[in-house]
This record gives structure tokens, C-alpha cells and sequence, in this order.
């Protein structure tokens, strides 16, 4: 386990195993699960309960278009194609979202 500052992994014991790996994919699969939370296609995972948050969901989604545009050229097409896949398809589900609302 990687915590950087010259910090010790004695932790890695507390961490469970089932815990997806830690690379440049997950990241992108994270935020846009918190993006997708926002939208309202997931329940919270403490309530149960889908609910819509316009503004945190693009907040979410400007993240990822931050990350693409710091990260251009730096990608394998892997993780550039995961990447745009998301973003295209939480702009499109945040119009639908955002429209479905009026």
C-alpha cells in the first residue's frame, strides 16, 4: 500500500481486501459514480434513497473534464476511453436529468 510521505504500511492490515485497485481507472469510476449519485441513478448509500443534486453532479462531471484536459496525452487509450466514455455519457444524462426537471 502506497500512502506517500515516507509513511509506514503497518495500516494495510485494516484495509479490506475486496477493495478495488488503486490506478487511474478506478479514480475516473469513482467520480462518476458521485456524478451519477447527483443524478439520481444511484440510492445513497446511507439513506437508500435516489435523490437529484443538479449543481454536485456538475461539479463531479467538471472534475472529470479537469482531469482530461490535465492528463491529454498522458493516457493509455485505456484510460483515455474510459474517460471520455464517462464524461460523454454523464453530460448527456445531466441534459436529460437537467431538462426532465422544467
Amino acid at each position: 500500500m502506497s500512502l506517500g510521505s515516507g509513511e509506514s504500511d503497518s495500516h494495510s492490515a485494516a484495509v479490506p481486501d475486496d477493495l478495488p485497485a488503486v490506478d487511474f481507472t478506478t479514480f475516473v469510476l469513482s467520480l462518476s459514480h458521485s456524478a451519477r449519485l447527483h443524478l439520481g441513478d444511484a440510492p445513497d448509500p446511507v439513506s437508500g434513497k435516489s435523490e437529484v443534486d443538479l449543481p454536485m453532479a456538475r461539479h463531479s462531471i467538471d472534475l472529470l473534464a479537469l482531469i482530461q484536459e490535465k492528463t491529454h496525452g498522458n493516457l493509455t487509450g485505456s484510460e483515455e476511453q474510459v474517460l471520455t466514455q464517462e464524461l460523454d455519457d454523464l453530460r448527456v444524462r445531466y441534459v436529460e436529468v437537467s431538462q426532465s426537471r422544467k
